[in-house]
């Protein structure tokens, strides 16, 4: 997995690219370590390069958007691929996390 940070219009993007999973899990959370420990964050995810997320993936994110909302900021997902999509479908992320 690989992940790339930058700040684009007083937002944090980040891209995600390969596997979110148990092995990777540790390596994305530290990245967003600091966002969810800062101030006011608003954030968006580019999905689109990111092939698979396990259940610590979800729980990464589910973190961050806790996180997030405490603080009035705001967590977009984007592009992400139909395989990865039905993930949070299936276990109702989808309802709790904004994705575009």
């Amino acid at each position: 997995m690989e992940v790339k940070v930058t700040n684009e219009n007083n937002k944090t993007c980040i891209k995600i690219s390969g596997r979110l999973d148990t092995t990777t899990a540790p390596q994305f959370q530290e990245v967003i370590k600091p966002l969810m420990e800062g101030e006011k964050a608003d954030i968006e995810i580019d999905c689109s390069e990111m092939d698979y997320t396990s259940s610590l993936g979800l729980r990464s994110f589910l973190m961050l958007q806790k996180s997030v909302n405490a603080k009035g900021g705001s967590l977009v997902l984007t592009g992400m691929q139909p395989n990865v999509r039905e993930v949070f479908d299936i276990t109702g992320f989808s309802q709790i996390i904004k994705i575009q």
